[in-house]
This record gives C-alpha cells, structure tokens and sequence, in this order.
C-alpha cells in the first residue's frame, strides 16, 4: 500500500493522542450526512473543547439536499458532504454543488470508496479533504484543524488550569512555583494568569504591585490584541511574564461563558504555555476554562470533602472531556502534625487516579515564602517541595519521566518521609 493509500485508509482512524494541539478556528460548519451514524458522530464531535469556537449544523441529507438549499442563501464555512456515491457519480453531485457554492467554502467529503484515483480527482476539484467512512469524531477533529491550521497561527501554546478540590488546598501554591518553575529550568516562555479576579495572590507570591492585568484584558476583550496583551503582562524573569488579579472589591466579578476566551486564545500565541490559576467555584466561565484546557491539574488535601470534591471533578472532567486524558492529581498538605488523613493510596484508589506529586506540609517553609513574596526554590532550592515542583513541570510539559527523576534524588526522598513522620530521624541519619 502506497502513502497516499495509506493516508485515505487511515484518517479515519486517528488516535486521540493525534488531537494533541488541535484548535478549530471561529468558523462556521454545515454538515449533511446520508446516514445517522455520521449525523450523531459529527454531532458528537461538535461538542469537543477544541470545537468550542465553531458554530456546527447537521442535517440529514445529501449533496442534492446541500444544492438545494444554498441556491438561495450563502454557504458556509466549511461543508461536510456524507456520500454513498462513487466513481463519476459523486464527481457529478459536487460539479452540480460547485455552481451554488461559495468560492471561498471548504468542502469536506466523506464517502465509501477507498480509491486513490477518486481522491486526486476531488483534490484537482478543489475538495479540500476525503475521508473514507465510517469516520470516529477525533479523525473529523483533526481532518478540520489540518484544512485551517495554515490560515491560523503556525502553533498555539498549551494551557495548564490547576484548580483546588477546595478552598485553601494550596492550588494557587503549586501553579504559580510550577508556572516559575517551566520558566526558570525549561527555558520556556509562560504566561500565568490569576483568573481569582477578587482575591488572587499571584501578584503577592511574586511581590509584584501591578496597576493593570487580567481584568483589564477582560474589559477590553473588544480591542484586545498582543500588542495590548503585552502592555498588561508583568515580566517576572527572562521567561515568566504575569496577568494579576486585581484584588480588589470595589465591582462584581460576574462574567458570562465567554470571557476569557478572547484573553485566552491571544495569550497561546502569545507563549507556548499558559497557567491557569483557577478559583475555587463553579460558574459557567470556571467550568468552560477547565473543559477548554489542555490540561487540568487538581490540588487535594487528604480529607473527606476534598475526596468527594476531586472525584466529582475527575467524573465531570472525563465525561465533558471524552476525547481528552483524564485530568491530573496532586495531593498537598500531606502530614499535617495530629490531624487525622486518608491515606495517599486510598484516596487515589477513591477517585481513581494515580497522583502526579506528594507534597508534605511544611509550614515554615510555605509560609516564610509567601511572607517574603517568594518561589519554594528562592527560599529552599535543595527542599523535596522544589524537587516535586520540578517533577510537576517536567510533567505538564511532557518531557521526562518522573520515575527515573526520583531514583537519583534519594536524598530528597528520604527527607520528604521524615517530614511526613514515616522514617525514624536516627535510620536517615544512618543513610
């Protein structure tokens, strides 16, 4: 089987993974299938995060019901044409469509024959993909992105949203010394948003007093672009630039669904990773920036509420997100001194995730940092939480397996125990 063979026959067999940094642009997409399967599969897919910008409609019919209808109005966007037509059959419905259709309408075919020929015959068209049914919603995700990825911009940056099972879990901890942390040992530009418009602490962890950021880049959402984006970021080093919450509660803070997106969308071009500091609530903005993200990090403590809360977060996060990885669990505040926990392995056994990182309580040396508006690395590089935070990085940004990490960080590993009370303060001596 030749390549081009091989690239008709296996589109519609995409793996999910293939998804990784897909966006379908703000587009519009009529979609006319001869079958329901296609219909509920298209319809399916419409409702992936990556197809939250495009407006999607789905008919029942062929290209004779698509000829029909847009005598009289304008085409769309995109066209996805469902066909069990071969052969001169089908090039004679799309010559038929060709004198309706808008000149600047993709089309997209999906038919029955596996045929090289027919392929170069719709390309020479101007059909701008075929694919050969039955298609799975992840193969059609990513046969859009691959028809507008050269009108968008050449590659977005990956958002991270890290979000608390509850208040006061130290969610907005791990995501500004894991924001720090990409940017200082990946050499990796990042944008850390603090989306905690009333009480964010991203501007007091890294001792900044910024008059202007994210609710700014909200207001002016209309305008905004990466020159006005720029002006709004603080640069914290050579590659962490900061959007800080304005603190402040002199106004509500009630946004509708969309807006962050605009926000959003500008600062992934703006860097190829952007962290989000996520509240912890649950309005229509908050749930649409978890299932938007690229990934989602969860911060727990070993308790019962944040038990039941992360596993109701991991139970939405996999049915809203079919098409993506589950999200991710950190366990913090681990060994807290005669408060009573569940322990590690129970609780990811309850939710049904294996954690990322451990992080143990340590109260000097969290609270010295946050006193003195400083990073976990600023005030203790060789601490196991710097090393964890390390590990979370290497994570979020796909490199490197923590496993082989932490065998050739024993020292840090025995240290991290004996924080946690597991390992007698005489046998680490020893070691």
């Amino acid at each position: 089987m030749n390549k081009l063979t091989q690239d008709i026959a296996g589109v519609s067999r995409v793996d999910p993974d293939a998804l990784d940094g897909c966006h379908v642009p703000r587009i519009t997409i009529n979609a006319f299938c001869e079958t329901q399967a296609a219909a509920d599969t298209i319809a399916a897919a419409a409702a992936d995060r990556r197809m939250a910008r495009a407006s999607v409609d789905v008919r029942v019919g062929g290209i004779p019901d698509a000829v029909e209808l847009y005598r009289d109005r304008p085409s769309p966007d995109l066209l996805v044409l469902e066909s069990r037509a071969s052969g001169e059959d089908l090039l004679n419905e799309l010559n038929s469509l060709a004198e309706v259709c808008d000149a600047e309408t993709k089309v997209m075919v999906i038919g029955t024959s596996n045929d090289v020929m027919l392929y170069r015959k719709l390309l020479e068209r101007g059909i701008g993909d075929y694919l050969v049914g039955p298609v799975r919603g992840p193969s059609f995700i990513a046969a859009i992105d691959r028809l507008y990825r050269d009108s968008g911009p050449k590659k977005l940056g990956k958002t991270c949203a890290f979000i608390g099972a509850k208040g006061g879990v130290g969610a907005s901890t791990v995501a500004h010394n894991v924001a720090w942390t990409l940017a200082r040992d990946l050499k990796t530009n990042v944008v850390l948003a603090d989306m905690d418009l009333p009480f964010g602490t991203a501007g007091l962890d890294f001792n900044i007093d910024a008059d202007q950021g994210i609710a700014e880049a909200i207001d002016d959402s209309g305008r905004l672009d990466e020159l006005l984006l720029d002006r709004l970021l603080v640069q914290c080093n050579d590659h962490l630039s900061l959007l800080t919450a304005p603190a402040v509660l002199g106004r509500s803070y009630d946004f509708d669904e969309t807006a962050f997106e605009q926000m959003l969308e500008i600062a992934r071009v703006h860097a190829p990773t952007v962290v989000l500091d996520v509240p912890h609530l649950w309005t229509a903005w908050a749930q649409r920036t978890l299932v938007s993200a690229d990934e989602v990090v969860i911060v727990a403590a070993p308790d019962l509420a944040n038990l039941r809360n992360a596993k109701s977060l991991v139970e939405f996060m996999i049915k809203a997100r079919p098409n993506d990885a589950p999200p991710k669990l950190v366990l913090n505040l681990l060994g807290v001194a005669n408060r009573p926990e569940i322990d590690p392995a129970e609780f990811a056994s309850a939710v049904r995730l294996e954690p990322i990182a451990k992080i143990a309580f340590d109260a000097a040396l969290f609270g010295l940092a946050a006193n003195k508006g400083q990073m976990i690395a600023d005030v203790s590089a060789r601490s196991p939480a710097c090393a964890t935070f390390s590990d979370i990085a290497r994570v979020i940004a796909g490199r490197g397996d923590i496993k082989a990490r932490r065998k050739s960080s024993l020292a840090a590993r025995l240290l991290a125990m004996l924080t946690l009370g597991l390992l007698p303060a005489q046998s680490a001596a020893t070691r």
